[in-house]
């Protein structure tokens, strides 16, 4: 086993997954929910970016419905960038399974 060579793989590695973490914070994923009255769009990295809701979906005397669906739709959107970033770094570790990552 020659440890200078498992170091600079290692490196290689570590380096290739801080591009792709940066990629991923530039890439977008969407959840629509209820038909697409509410769109969450957020990133790779897990942060949201926008929340659209459509007019339709406003009843003043249900609140708690539209509240139900934002969360719906975040959570949505959240895991699909979880989703989209498990599989980038998947394809870095070479399904690995390096927890963390």
């Amino acid at each position: 086993m020659d440890i200078q060579k498992l170091m600079a793989q290692a490196q290689q590695m570590q380096a290739g997954m801080q591009k792709t973490q940066e990629e991923l914070a530039a890439k977008t994923v969407e959840a629509r929910v209820a038909g697409g009255k509410v769109i969450v769009v957020a990133t790779g990295a897990g942060e949201v970016q926008s929340i659209t809701i459509d007019p339709s979906a406003v009843d003043p005397n249900d609140v708690e419905f539209l509240q139900d669906l934002i969360l719906t739709g975040v959570q949505e959107a959240i895991a699909n960038g979880k989703a989209m970033a498990a599989e980038e770094m998947g394809k870095l570790t070479g399904g690995l399974g390096i927890p963390g990552l």
